[in-house]
């Protein structure tokens, strides 16, 4: 009689609580319908830039799904800088050369396998002639763990100041505390800043330790500033923290504060670089934060860049972080009981 007393309380109490029941229900469903997408039978789009090849080498390309792009010596060399082609191909004077972009090694590889292919194709003739291959970025035989360093700090540090700056503010709220301080002259705007400088000073000392620790102690493949990766990692902790807080205005309790992780971390996840992925869902990662910090700190460490490179991310990062802030400071009106 207990039993069944304690489990229609349960029942009644989940019913009412439309926010859980909609995140129970419907978050499983968006991430499987995500991963479907995303891991789906769609072959990512690779582009290569043709210098200079003999003819049925692009029909050849084109066979492999690759996509060839004629361009010169010069285009080539820009627009694999600006990443958008994973290799060129230069086929003149006895010699096969092959400038690869190796941040992305999965594309790499295949556009390797496609060009070495498709050469042999058109060149059968010629099966003495070798291929120097040259890498632009990364390294041909760089660790799996190199190659997905940058993006894993960025989304390492993004999770723990996601998690613990939403459940801490969610504290301060449930707590009382807030409500304290709402009921004084205070702005609202001044408590949101007030807590995000707060927390913001265990924020650099948790950026710099993963940082100095993977760079230093596990020797990822860092080609740029150590200062400029301090940088990123900061801003990233800060725009963590903004949407950590503002998430925990919108949960009532710590489970629903939990929940907002497959809804508004898990997602990025797919999105932040650790994935190919088809040409259509590329965009979708330039409305999520994760695309900007994982690039920014790949063009630092594996690709050597300097601040002009990355001063778009870092706008973008720093351009989230004070609307989280603006969005918390309004919400925050609701709880404001005089």
């Amino acid at each position: 009689m207990r039993v069944r007393a304690l489990t229609f309380r349960i029942l009644n109490q989940l019913r009412h609580d439309r926010r859980t029941l909609a995140l129970m229900l419907a978050a499983p469903v968006f991430l499987l319908t995500l991963v479907y997408f995303i891991l789906g039978d769609t072959v990512p789009l690779v582009k290569v830039a043709v210098i200079n090849a003999p003819a049925g080498f692009e029909d050849k390309l084109e066979e492999l799904n690759v996509r060839s792009l004629r361009y010169s010596e010069s285009e080539a060399r820009r627009a694999l800088e600006q990443g958008e082609i994973i290799a060129s191909i230069n086929i003149s004077g006895g010699k096969s050369a092959i400038d690869v972009d190796g941040s992305n090694p999965t594309k790499a590889k295949a556009a390797l396998a496609a060009l070495e292919q498709a050469k042999n194709s058109a060149l059968s003739s010629r099966p003495d002639l070798k291929s120097e291959v040259n890498y632009v970025y990364g390294q041909e035989d760089l660790p799996t763990f190199d190659n997905f360093g940058a993006t894993l700090i960025g989304f390492i540090i993004f999770f723990f100041v996601f998690l613990v700056s939403g459940i801490s503010f969610l504290q301060e709220r449930t707590s009382g505390t807030l409500e304290k301080l709402l009921s004084t002259p205070v702005r609202r705007w001044e408590i949101v800043v007030g807590y995000v400088l707060g927390f913001g000073l265990f924020t650099i000392l948790q950026s710099f330790l993963i940082s100095w620790y993977c760079v230093y102690v596990l020797k990822v493949m860092m080609v740029g500033s150590f200062a400029l990766i301090l940088l990123i990692t900061l801003l990233t902790a800060m725009i963590a923290l903004t949407l950590g807080i503002l998430a925990s205005t919108l949960a009532n309790n710590e489970f629903q504060m939990m929940q907002f992780i497959p809804v508004l971390i898990v997602p990025q996840i797919f999105f932040s670089g650790l994935f190919d992925l088809p040409a259509g869902m590329e965009v979708v990662g330039h409305f999520m934060p994760l695309y900007y910090i994982a690039h920014a700190l790949t063009e630092v460490m594996i690709k050597g860049g300097g601040f002009v490179a990355i001063a778009w991310d870092l706008g973008i990062i720093l351009a989230c972080s004070v609307l989280f802030m603006m969005v918390n400071a309004l919400l925050l009106k609701k709880y404001r009981r005089i």
